[in-house]
């Protein structure tokens, strides 16, 4: 019988039935605990979870850095996995941390890098800025804390941390409606929550840092390599940034109702 690694997954959830069948299915045996720390969902993502086996707990959106430290805070295992719904591991990963796990890590270490690779249009990404992309997910439960600033949020450790080999899947977006869409929330969080900008600012980062956004993803990191998708995700992520800049602006300097002149 092989003896489960001292590990909790963690996972935050709202309305994600479609992905987070694969995300269980993947740490199916590998964890002692599936900790999931749901926002409310109108679909049957709690009743998935159940049936998986996770502990469930409802806690109202307390934004991404806050909703992913309450999961972490629950976890009682000596190592925790964060993941989010549309992420899981491959046969090799899943392996490979079992195994690094096993091997009884050093103290100084603290923490593993994942190196995320999206599924995108049909297609796994190979360039474009979105891969190779590391992410610190497997982490010694005591010694890691969330950060960052919403929607950016990131997992910081106190020690040393060192890379895992095989890549963690991701299926960041559907389609184009759902990367659009997601686009319009995340500027939508940091038009609620950032310092203000002046106009000056605003026009900056629509003129300038927008358009060099789309030559740093599509010409140096090599996003032409990955044929149209490599152009739509330029695209996208340039107007991700227009859009930050321009919903900032509006915040501080586009309000007001329309008067009888």
């Amino acid at each position: 019988m092989t003896v489960r690694p001292s590990l909790s997954v963690c996972i935050i959830t709202l309305n994600e039935e479609r992905n987070l069948p694969r995300c269980l299915r993947s740490v199916d045996g590998l964890a002692r605990e599936i900790i999931l720390v749901d926002s409310g969902s109108q679909d049957r993502t709690r009743e998935i979870a159940t049936a998986a086996g996770a502990k469930v707990v409802e806690q109202a959106f307390l934004g991404h850095v806050k909703q992913k430290q309450t999961a972490l805070d629950l976890a009682s295992e000596e190592w925790a996995l964060s993941l989010d719904a549309d992420e899981w591991l491959g046969e090799d990963l899943r392996e490979e941390i079992a195994e690094t796990l096993a091997s009884e890590p050093p103290q100084s270490v603290a923490g593993y890098e994942l190196n995320r690779q999206p599924f995108y249009l049909g297609r796994w990404i190979r360039h474009s800025g979105w891969f190779p992309e590391w992410k610190l997910r497997l982490v010694r439960r005591r010694r890691a804390r969330w950060a960052g600033f919403d929607p950016h949020d990131r997992l910081e450790v106190s020690g040393a941390t060192r890379r895992l080999s095989n890549p963690l899947k991701h299926y960041p977006h559907v389609d184009l409606s759902d990367h659009a869409s997601t686009i319009n929330r995340y500027t939508d969080i940091i038009a609620g929550h950032w310092r203000p900008a002046s106009t000056l600012r605003a026009i900056t980062g629509m003129v300038i840092e927008a358009p060099l956004v789309f030559l740093q993803k599509y010409i140096l990191q090599g996003g032409f390599r990955d044929g149209v998708r490599g152009l739509t995700i330029a695209a996208m992520t340039s107007f991700y940034f227009f859009l930050r800049y321009a919903k900032l602006w509006e915040r501080d300097h586009g309000g007001g109702d329309p008067r009888d002149d």
